[in-house]
């Protein structure tokens, strides 16, 4: 029979309570404070993943799991609470390390689109929120740029969760039925553009205008002015402020892009959806 001992690390399980646990090496990251508030606040028993340990001299030296141990120490508020450690007993600390540096070198991220979708298929009420939503519009949330398909799923999320659910359907609202769906006005800058228009201006950003006025110009030559004007979304929000306030005698007040109740939008605010951002440009 062949021999797949050498795919089959030489590892064991162990429970070791946290304050048993030493994660000070100099080859790690510092501890990031808001990261285990925030991943506290969201405690999830599911997430845990077993804390990698390398034992020698008797001391338990963690290498990979540092934030796993301060979040479960902070939930329970005892470090006297055990975590399932995966331990290796013939590692140096040079090995450490390098593994350490390389943990993440081969591994695939997961996609907004997985994201999305795995919370869609677990029920999760957001998502299927957000789902429903799109196809009233005669959408469907994609993978990819396709007609009648909107990739930029991250984003989505991000109007939902920032601004609530009833701006997120007038965003859609205005975007479908200015450019009727065109591929590339659904792309994250224009989504989150319309989004802080709708937000800065609320009922004074009239629907019937903005389709007319805005409408005039395409998809993509909002997004060539936009590159001219500023980077990200609130380049698209300013292209589309100037095509509504063309020749109006009451335009809107440039003052209230930046100020709004939900505070001044980061112009440095990166658009979120990574492999299928497209700007809607050239």
């Amino acid at each position: 029979m062949e021999d797949l001992s050498m795919f089959v690390p030489k590892v064991h399980f162990e429970q070791i309570p946290i304050k048993n646990l030493v994660s000070n090496q100099e080859y790690q990251r510092n501890l990031s404070a808001s990261h285990i508030r925030r991943t506290a606040e969201n405690f999830d028993l599911y997430q845990i993943n077993p804390v990698k340990v390398s034992r020698r001299s008797g001391i338990n030296y963690v290498f990979n799991g540092q934030h796993t141990i301060e979040i479960v120490a902070t939930v329970s508020g005892s470090r006297d609470t055990p975590v399932w450690c995966m331990i290796y007993d013939e590692l140096d600390y040079v090995q450490e390390a390098d593994i350490f540096a390389n943990q993440q070198k081969y591994i695939r991220p997961l996609l907004p689109y997985e994201i999305f979708m795995a919370n869609v298929e677990a029920g999760n009420d957001d998502q299927l929120i957000i789902k429903s939503l799109v196809e009233s519009y005669g959408l469907s949330i994609t993978s990819n740029k396709v007609p009648g398909g909107i990739c930029a799923v991250a984003t989505l999320g991000y109007i939902y969760q920032k601004y609530g659910f009833h701006v997120l359907d007038r965003t859609l609202r205005l975007c479908i039925g200015t450019w009727e769906g065109d591929v590339n006005s659904l792309s994250s800058n224009m989504l989150k553009g319309i989004a802080h228009l709708v937000v800065a201006f609320g009922e004074n950003l009239r629907d019937d205008i903005f389709k007319d006025k805005v409408g005039g110009f395409s998809s993509r030559e909002i997004g060539r002015t936009a590159k001219e004007r500023k980077a990200g979304s609130l380049g698209y929000a300013e292209a589309m402020l100037i095509a509504y306030n063309k020749r109006m005698k009451a335009a809107l007040k440039w003052s209230k892009l930046y100020t709004n109740k939900f505070g001044v939008p980061d112009e440095n605010e990166e658009d979120m959806d990574f492999a299928d951002e497209d700007d809607g440009g050239a």
